[in-house]
């Protein structure tokens, strides 16, 4: 079984959302994640092995490091703040 671990910079993005719809996305994804953790688009250069799930109008970033068998959720920001 994968198992999932989440950055402190998450937890304090993902607290902070307002919005219910998103927290549904949000936790939707990340069950999806866990079910295939290579559905994420690869990121290259500086960001190299992270990969990257679209959810409107954001990005979930996270890691999955396939020895250890764990997912790291690294963040949730907005592309336009980037």
């Amino acid at each position: 079984m994968v198992e999932v671990e989440f950055t402190k910079e998450f937890r304090e993005t993902f607290f902070k959302i307002r919005d219910a719809g998103l927290k549904t996305q949000v936790i939707k994804q990340l069950k999806k994640i866990k079910e295939n953790p290579k559905i994420g688009k690869p990121m290259r250069n500086v960001r190299k092995g992270t990969r990257e799930v679209y959810i409107k109008p954001h990005r979930l970033s996270y890691s999955y490091i396939i020895k250890e068998n764990t997912i790291y959720i690294l963040d949730l920001y907005n592309k336009k703040n980037q």
